[in-house]
């Protein structure tokens, strides 16, 4: 069943004064989020996500309401994962822990609008060619071997978008706080903060091919996917700023989304053949086959996703990693200057280390990687620990 022209009003309202009330009210004034706010925000727009989901549930049917349930669970684990790539590229490009919202922000309403024009493309094409089911089916299965085969999360921050931005517009290497542009030499030059969003928006692309098959294999109900696709990405800019030194302690996630993406790509390609018209398949005829219902995949979407947390966040290899990933990150940090100026940032950055270099003492060594990387891990430490004692001794001096 579709959803009523009121229905699609209320709903794209919602959405539009939840974005326009995030940016007035929180990114428009440069600041650092506290993890409280982080947590409260986070906390307000899953509360407003499952508030709708009932209301769906309410006036919409079961069906309409495990739909949602399911496609914005799915797209919720996926939005998380699309957080490695944001803290990589943000990571990568050095951007100022002040100015990172705006960023995030921009790509979560880039998401937005590439996800809805995908959704929108792909209904129509699954109107029009029931065997596309078997082409989404395949590039899910193809993504979570792709998931599995990778040994890292990792993206090109460089990439061809960012190319071409730099070769038709003027940039800067220097940050003027979170600005698009700044003046340099008398002339407007683009800033890398405009750079980063250029790579977000990119990779926010890539992002949708996956993402919107997933959900296409849950419903094609295209009022679910884009309500349930479109509230799994408001709020991700608190989650990303809540999960700061988490993420890295998520080892299995991928595991987990390689799962649940083969499970949807396999009850796709069931479907293929249920609604089969391709004439060498069957000649032409429906297969008999069984279709997994919209409830035992929203129930196996949670299972999967309860384990693969537990299973990080308790094993041993999770909480060495944490670590790990956690020092290394807030070192960085410590030796970007365009990070923070802030000396109360900077005192709780040395902290996070010191804490963080306390702990390395008691994981075991077969967690370290190989010889270079423990190199690299000591010459790193060795850099931050001579930076702090020049910031301590220029501080001392000014007082």
């Amino acid at each position: 069943m579709g959803a009523t022209p009121l229905a699609w009003t209320l709903a794209v309202s919602l959405i539009v004064a939840l974005l326009l009330f995030d940016y007035f009210f929180h990114v428009r004034k440069e600041h650092i989020p506290t993890l409280r706010e982080s947590a409260i925000w986070s906390a307000l727009y899953v509360g407003i996500a499952i508030a709708f989901g009932f209301l769906v549930w309410i006036f919409g049917g079961t069906q309409m309401g495990v739909e949602y349930f399911a496609g914005y669970l799915t797209e919720k684990a996926l939005s998380v994962d699309n957080l490695f790539v944001f803290l990589l590229l943000l990571t990568s490009f050095k951007v100022p822990r002040a100015g990172q919202q705006k960023a995030l922000l921009f790509g979560i309403v880039f998401s937005i609008f590439a996800r809805t024009g995908f959704i929108f493309v792909g209904a129509a094409l699954l109107n029009a060619f029931s065997a596309l089911f078997y082409v989404f089916g395949l590039f899910l299965i193809i993504t979570a071997g792709r998931l599995l085969a990778e040994d890292d999360e990792g993206d090109d921050a460089d990439n061809v978008v960012v190319r071409l931005a730099k070769k038709f517009i003027p940039a800067t290497d220097h940050y003027d706080h979170d600005k698009l542009f700044t003046i340099e030499n008398g002339k407007k030059v683009m800033t890398p903060m405009m750079i980063v969003m250029v790579a977000i928006g990119g990779t926010d692309i890539m992002f949708a091919l996956d993402s919107i098959p997933a959900i296409f294999g849950l419903t094609q109900n295209v009022f679910i996917v884009f309500t349930a696709t479109t509230f799994s990405l408001l709020g991700l800019r608190q989650l990303y700023f809540l999960l700061d030194g988490l993420l890295d302690r998520l080892v299995y996630l991928k595991y987990g989304l390689a799962a649940i993406l083969g499970f949807i790509g396999v009850k796709l390609i069931l479907h293929a053949l249920h609604e089969n018209n391709l004439p060498f398949i069957n000649q032409g005829e429906n297969v008999d086959v069984v279709e997994v219902p919209t409830y035992l995949s929203l129930g196996v979407i949670i299972t999967v996703l309860v384990v693969t947390v537990v299973a990080s966040l308790v094993s041993p290899a999770g909480k060495a990693l944490t670590v790990l990933g956690n020092l290394k990150r807030h070192s960085h940090e410590y030796l970007n200057k365009n990070f923070t100026d802030d000396p109360v940032e900077r005192a709780k950055l040395w902290a996070k280390i010191l804490q963080n270099e306390d702990k390395l003492k008691s994981i075991d060594r077969k967690y370290f990687g190989s010889e270079g990387d423990v190199w690299e891990l000591e010459q790193l430490l060795r850099r931050v620990w001579d930076d702090h004692a020049r910031y301590e001794r220029a501080t001392d001096y000014t007082r």
